[in-house]
């Protein structure tokens, strides 16, 4: 679904330009089919980067509204840290998780300063289906299981308990 331009992924270049559009802001409304046309790319180019790249996980939430001719809001999600990693744990691991998923998660606490970049490599590392030598139907659930306990212990680091 990504194209690349002398060596850049298009997808990569769209997500900056939303990311700087936003700035300080919490949101920011766009047309679709506009942001399609100034890229050179398809509508669903956008739909592509908007439901990869701005995830509730990465602290994003889209409103799409029909009949707006493709009228898209783009939300920064501005919750305190503790609250980010408590939702996760309650709602994202009960069932388990897949690594894409994951990922986003360490990112959007790793670009919040919860980790250090290190620190969320190893964890992803640690969770990487590499490294989780289990039969694939239990992977995610695995997973879920590790992450949910880093989330814990970084909880419970960040209010001090011991």
């Amino acid at each position: 679904m990504t194209e690349e331009v002398y060596g850049v992924n298009v997808s990569d270049i769209i997500e900056q330009f939303l990311i700087e559009t936003l700035g300080d802001e919490l949101s920011v409304n766009f047309n679709r089919n506009e942001l399609a046309a100034y890229f050179s790319v398809a509508p669903s180019q956008i739909n592509y980067v908007l439901s990869t790249r701005f995830t509730p996980e990465r602290g994003f939430l889209i409103e799409s509204r029909r009949g707006g001719g493709g009228s898209v809001k783009l939300i920064k999600v501005s919750d305190d840290a503790d609250d980010v990693i408590i939702r996760y744990i309650e709602d994202t691991l009960a069932e388990g998780i897949e690594y894409g998923k994951a990922c986003q998660i360490i990112d959007r606490l790793t670009d919040d300063g919860v980790y250090t970049p290190s620190e969320g490599g190893l964890i992803k590392a640690a969770i990487s289906d590499k490294a989780l030598v289990a039969p694939t139907v239990i992977k995610s659930r695995l997973r879920g299981s590790i992450l949910k306990s880093v989330l814990l212990e970084t909880l419970k680091n960040q209010s001090g308990k011991e």
